[in-house]
């Protein structure tokens, strides 16, 4: 075992708040834990100036024809594969547009691996194995701003010239020394110490939203606050984009419901209506010129 000190990171930290906590009651176990989840938000958004830095290099990636790809472990990765899984059916990415690697791969995903967060070189076997390029932008994910798996991912990327972001939840993390760009958010001690899929994991799910629905927003795929390249896969879905269409364009719901029928798409149909053009062709022509932004086709409605 490798001796080191982790007693003066604030996640590993005693929280005094919660102190006795296993003699409290139900409520009063609830009443702490919600206290302490209050103080997350907070401490993010004196970090919001780091994280603009982060969704523009994610943007700059995009324009790029590179991909955003998270690297953490445990929840840490859990947090990144998450956000990365949930992209495809919001904004209608291909699947290797926004992608995660967590230590012990896919199955660690559902049982624990912890000990394979230890491995500098399985991160960087993990990133060969998607071709990891310099078009990309690699963001690590680390509560305690540490781990081995993690920093592996970062030191490679940067070695091939791969843009790289960190997230931690601790300051001066080792992970925001290494990467060009960094959010460390001081979450502090979890109310069971050392519980890091607490307060820690709540910052990470956060941040995680924030970048890559700010990244979606300003590379088009959303149109006012509307969901306009939702992946329309099942009913819910489909009814969804039906009432999108019936929003921005206030056409009957028979019409939006013909429009989405024909062209299987929320952005299409939207131009089929307003500008009254039923060429498809025509219509992909258009969202090509203004590079898929709707906005830029139809103008404000």
């Amino acid at each position: 075992m490798i001796k080191e000190d982790i007693k003066s990171l604030s996640t590993e930290a005693r929280n005094e708040n919660s102190y006795n906590i296993d003699t409290k009651s139900t409520k009063e176990i609830l009443k702490i834990i919600n206290n302490e989840d209050k103080k997350v938000a907070y401490a993010i958004e004196e970090e919001l100036d780091d994280i603009e830095k982060i969704v523009n290099a994610v943007v700059d990636s995009f324009n790029k024809g590179g991909r955003l790809i998270y690297a953490g472990a445990g929840t840490s990765g859990r947090m990144g594969l998450i956000d990365a899984v949930e992209c495809r059916p919001t904004y209608s990415v291909p699947d290797e547009m926004v992608m995660g690697i967590m230590a012990g791969g896919k199955e660690a995903f559902v049982r624990a691996k912890e000990g394979a967060e230890d491995s500098k070189e399985e991160a960087v076997e993990d990133l060969k194995n998607i071709n990891l390029s310099n078009k990309d932008i690699l963001i690590g994910i680390a509560a305690s701003g540490r781990t081995p798996y993690v920093l592996g991912a970062i030191e490679y990327a940067n070695m091939i010239g791969c843009n790289t972001a960190a997230i931690a939840t601790v300051k001066n993390s080792k992970i925001g020394a290494i990467a060009k760009f960094k959010v460390e958010v001081n979450t502090g001690a979890e109310v069971v110490s050392g519980s890091t899929r607490m307060k820690a994991g709540t910052a990470q799910k956060l941040i995680c939203n924030m970048i890559s629905t700010a990244s979606m927003i300003r590379i088009g795929k959303v149109y006012n606050n509307l969901m306009v390249d939702v992946s329309a896969t099942n009913q819910k879905l489909v009814k969804r984009a039906v009432g999108i269409i019936q929003e921005i364009t206030n056409a009957n719901e028979d019409v939006c419901i013909e429009k989405m029928n024909k062209y299987k798409n929320v952005k299409k149909a939207v131009i089929s209506i307003l500008l009254g053009i039923d060429d498809e062709k025509e219509i992909d022509e258009l969202l090509k010129q203004n590079k898929n932004n709707l906005r830029n086709v139809i103008g404000d409605r």
